[in-house]
């Protein structure tokens, strides 16, 4: 079964001016999707197989790329926002088509040209969209020790616990709300000190 959001070998089932299609089966054209002719490589033959990232075209059609996105299912990554709308947001992932940030998976104020910490999620259209909500996907095995010098970037903000921060945009920590300052923002960048790693693994 071809999957979103991932990258996977599939094989070259048919041909076309405009492209080929590609499958997880060989010989079967039955749910075949469409590489585009400008990423075919140069020699490509039917049964030949080809790495493939998958995701959805502007017309909601599953579409595969040879292009590297900058981020795939299940990963955590920043991402810098293209365009806001009353909608969401539209972020740059280094495909043709940006993706989609809901407002309601949405942390903070977002602005444009700022990049924010998001992970790789399918909707209930299946379609792939962004989401600021990876508190419960970062780590809590990080390497960092009291007094060691981290950087991360802030990811949600509490007015009663302080902000959150991903070290290494992975590991759990937390900047306790006495340590904030007014001047820091959701999608901020930061170097910072561990005062405490707590027994569940996150830092302070």
């Amino acid at each position: 079964m071809i999957q979103l959001g991932k990258f996977q070998d599939l094989y070259i089932v048919k041909k076309k001016e405009f492209g080929v299609y590609v499958n997880d089966q060989k010989d079967v054209t039955d749910g075949s999707i469409l590489l585009p002719a400008k990423q075919v490589p140069d020699g490509a033959r039917i049964g030949d197989q080809i790495s493939c990232f998958v995701y959805k075209d502007s017309e909601d059609r599953p579409i595969a790329t040879v292009h590297i996105p900058k981020i795939t299912l299940g990963a955590i990554r920043p991402l810098r926002v293209k365009e806001v709308s009353k909608i969401g947001a539209f972020l740059d992932w280094g495909l043709e088509k940006d993706l989609f940030l809901p407002f309601k998976e949405q942390l903070g104020h977002i602005r444009p040209n700022k990049e924010y910490l998001v992970s790789l999620y399918i909707d209930k259209s299946d379609r792939l969209c962004a989401t600021m909500k990876v508190y419960h996907q970062l780590r809590t095995d990080s390497p960092y020790k009291k007094d060691d010098k981290v950087s991360g970037i802030i990811y949600d903000r509490s007015d009663e616990f302080g902000m959150f921060v991903a070290v290494d945009n992975q590991f759990s920590a937390r900047i306790p709300k006495k340590e904030c300052n007014g001047r820091l923002r959701v999608g901020d960048m930061i170097d910072a000190r561990v005062t405490a790693v707590k027994e569940d693994g996150k830092l302070d």
